[in-house]
């Protein structure tokens, strides 16, 4: 099949929001290492919405890369007709199928998970301090289940690409 602008724009899009997407949760497992039952202070009130408008605009990013990376990449595989076999893991498109599945838990873990426990964190949903502490550690765990399937699910990807012949 002959690359056409679209997939060009598909493939571009795809490995741009990927970086992000993982970017994001590689940085934080760098940043905080450990699991700390803190929550973040709130800044002063002076600068409290600059503080809000940034922590919202880095969590969309964050967030919408994660779909905008699962759509691209379902988008080319329905291009080259290969989505229902990714998914059903069937034949030669079984190992981008696994990287497939791998990446839809992530986009769930992210916006069923730990998406709602982190508007608590940060203080965008209001929440008891008890229930702020609690969420924390949700989203911990939320974030590094997601970093670590990361590594699979490139690896998948990847061999999907250049290595489904070995299926």
């Amino acid at each position: 099949m002959p690359l056409t602008l679209i997939d060009v724009a598909a493939r571009i899009l795809h490995v741009v929001s990927v970086i992000v997407w993982m970017g994001h949760n590689w940085a934080n497992v760098i940043s905080q290492p450990r699991y700390r039952g803190i929550l973040p202070t709130d800044p002063p009130e002076a600068v409290r919405e600059v503080f809000m408008a940034a922590a919202r605009r880095e969590h969309g990013t964050f967030r919408y890369a994660s779909l905008v990376a699962l759509g691209t990449g379902l988008f080319m595989l329905w291009d080259r007709g290969l989505l229902a076999d990714a998914l059903l893991l069937s034949g030669a498109a079984a190992p981008i199928g696994i990287g497939v599945w791998l990446g839809l838990i992530m986009v769930a873990n992210l916006w069923f998970v730990l998406w709602p426990h982190q508007k608590k964190v940060l203080g965008f949903v209001p929440a008891p301090v008890a229930e702020r502490i609690r969420c924390t550690r949700v989203t911990f765990l939320s974030s590094r289940t997601n970093t670590i399937l990361s590594i699979p699910a490139v690896s998948f990807m990847i061999l999907g690409a250049h290595g489904g012949a070995l299926f």
